[in-house]
């Protein structure tokens, strides 16, 4: 039996992103179901019935429903340790689990005030001393673990893994809000941007017809 990842609006919903990106991108398989948000009372029941917790996304393997995306990503990890979603070495696994959950946890600021839109135009808007910390500090660790590990590959530890899935929606908010950026930054950046799990959710993304007046109105 397949999994199944119950995913939001490509367009708008950053934690579906998360774990469609970290799937996609480590070449695991899946069936896509997509609730949209937003739109009624119809959606919500749809998403209640598949988790109690009533929100995406949501990953189903037989018996087994796991929601939240940081837990996707781990149940996954422990499925198909050969897909390689954490770092073999130890020390660079705990780096990346730390970083992942502050991710998880953290940035209130910048994801209020810079919200998930593919659609959205790119153009800077003024932020919040709050929101600017966060950017600060997203950009202290991209830099601090590319110069760890730059020399493995590309991506945050080396090689695409879980990290980059949950930084993956950052991407997109840096580049939309046209966030000012260090050139190591930056070069990250360009590689997530040509990866073929992060492209094929912004194309996707951006093919969605379905806009919410609320989230475009900034």
């Amino acid at each position: 039996m397949s999994l199944t990842l119950v995913i939001g609006n490509k367009n708008y919903s950053s934690w579906s992103m998360r774990p469609w990106v970290a799937l996609k991108g480590a070449g695991i398989a899946f069936d896509e179901v997509c609730i949209p948000l937003y739109t009624g009372p119809e959606d919500k029941a749809r998403i209640l019935a598949v988790t109690p917790s009533g929100k995406v996304p949501a990953l189903i393997d037989g018996d087994v429903t796991v929601w939240d995306s940081l837990a996707i990503i781990e149940y996954a990890a422990e499925k198909y340790p050969d897909a390689k979603l954490w770092p073999a070495n130890a020390a660079a696994r705990a780096y990346a689990r730390s970083i992942c959950a502050e991710m998880h946890s953290g940035f209130q600021a910048l994801r209020h005030e810079c919200g998930m839109n593919l659609h959205r135009p790119v153009a800077a808007k003024p932020l919040s001393e709050a929101a600017l910390v966060d950017i600060a500090r997203i950009q202290e660790i991209w830099t601090d673990v590319r110069a760890c590990y730059g020399h493995l590959g590309p991506y945050l530890f080396g090689g695409f893994g879980a990290a980059d899935a949950m930084f993956a929606p950052v991407v997109h908010r840096f580049r939309i809000y046209a966030i000012a950026v260090s050139d190591p930054v930056a070069a990250y950046m360009s590689t997530m941007a040509v990866e073929p799990a992060f492209a094929a959710w912004t194309r996707d993304g951006l093919a969605e017809t379905l806009l919410i007046p609320r989230f475009e109105a900034e």
